[in-house]
C-alpha cells in the first residue's frame, strides 16, 4: 500500500516539478483528458446539483472549464500545491481582459494548498472532483479526512486515481536495484477502506486499464517529465545502475513493441463516495434524531 511507513514522496521536489510542469503540461495531457471525460460521463447517472464545486489538484484548469459547462449556476474553486498551474488556471488578468469579462460568469477561486490542509470551511462544498492526484500523495487518508470535512451532508467526493499496475512496462524494464525506479500506487481496495476510515458511506469504485502508445523509450520519458509525473520517491536512485543501465532498460522495453509502438500501462482507479448524515458529534458523543409523529387522520 502506499502509505505503507517505509514508503514516502519528496513533496518538495513534487511542488517544484510540477510548478516547472505548469508550461509544458497540457500538451502531454492525454491520458488526464481521457480519464475527465470518462468521469464526467459518469456524472449523467448521478443526480446531484451542486452549488460550490472544488477541484482539489486542479492543475492548469482543465476540469474547471468543463465542469462549469455541466453546473454553470455552480461557483468553482480550484486548488492545487503548485503556484505556476494555478497562475495558468487564472490566465492573462490585464486590464482589457477584465473588461472582456463584464457580464460574464464569475471565473472559478483558485487556491494554493496542501490537500491535507485546506483552507476551507467545514461544509462548504457540494462536490469534490479530483482527477489523478491521489496518487501523488503517499498516503491519502488526511487528504480524504479533509475532503470529507469540508463536504456538506450529502456531499459527494468524484475522483480517479492511478493503480499499482501503472508503467508496469516501465518498471519492468528498469533495474530494480538500489531504490524504487517507478514510485508505488495505491491499491483500490485499500483507498477503499481510506474512504470508509475518513466517514464516507457507501464508496462506489471500479478499475480499467488504459494503454498508451510510444514510438521510444524516450517519448515516453519526455511525457513523464513535461507533465510532472516523473519518480519522487523518497527511495528513488539517482541513476541507474552500471555503465549499461540504460541499455538494458532500453533493450527491455523494446522487447515489448508490437506494430511499430512500445505500451505504456496505466491502471485508472475511479469512483465515489457520498457524506452521509453524522451518527456522533466531534466530541465522540452519538447523535439521536428524532422524527415528529404524523398527524392521525
Amino acid at each position: 500500500m502506499a502509505g505503507d511507513a517505509d514508503f514516502a514522496l519528496d513533496r518538495t521536489l513534487l511542488i517544484r516539478r510540477f510548478g516547472r510542469a505548469a508550461a509544458t503540461c497540457d500538451e502531454v495531457a492525454v491520458l488526464a483528458r481521457e480519464v475527465a471525460r470518462r468521469m464526467d460521463e459518469r456524472l449523467d447517472y448521478i443526480r446531484i446539483e451542486p452549488k460550490r464545486i472544488l477541484d482539489l489538484g486542479c492543475g492548469t484548469g482543465a476540469d474547471l472549464d468543463g465542469l462549469g459547462r455541466r453546473f454553470p449556476a455552480a461557483h468553482r474553486v480550484g486548488a492545487d500545491f503548485a503556484l505556476p498551474m494555478l497562475a495558468r488556471a487564472r490566465g492573462a488578468r490585464g486590464l482589457l481582459d477584465r473588461l472582456r469579462a463584464l457580464g460574464r460568469p464569475q471565473g472559478p477561486t483558485l487556491a494554493c494548498t496542501d490537500a491535507a490542509a485546506l483552507p476551507f470551511a467545514r461544509a462548504s462544498m457540494s462536490l469534490v472532483w479530483s482527477n489523478l492526484m491521489l496518487n501523488w500523495l503517499a498516503d491519502p487518508l488526511p487528504a480524504l479526512r479533509e475532503v470529507h470535512r469540508v463536504l456538506e451532508v450529502d456531499g459527494m467526493l468524484m475522483f480517479s486515481t492511478l493503480g499499482p499496475d501503472t508503467l508496469r512496462e516501465l518498471r519492468a524494464a528498469l533495474p530494480a536495484a538500489q531504490g524504487e525506479r517507478v514510485h508505488r500506487f495505491i491499491d483500490m481496495h485499500d483507498l477503499g477502506d481510506a474512504l470508509v476510515q475518513a466517514g464516507f458511506s457507501d464508496p462506489v469504485m471500479d478499475m480499467e486499464v488504459l494503454t498508451l502508445t510510444y514510438a521510444d523509450l524516450d517519448e515516453l520519458l519526455r511525457d513523464l517529465r513535461l507533465s510532472g509525473c516523473a519518480n519522487a520517491s523518497v527511495a528513488r536512485p539517482r541513476g541507474l545502475a552500471g555503465k549499461g543501465g540504460w541499455e538494458a532498460a532500453r533493450q527491455t522495453f523494446e522487447a515489448l513493441r508490437r506494430d511499430g509502438r512500445l505500451p505504456a500501462t496505466f491502471e485508472i482507479v475511479q469512483g465515489h463516495a457520498w457524506k452521509a448524515q453524522p451518527k456522533t458529534s466531534d466530541d465522540g458523543r452519538a447523535i439521536v434524531r428524532f422524527q415528529p409523529r404524523p398527524a392521525k387522520g
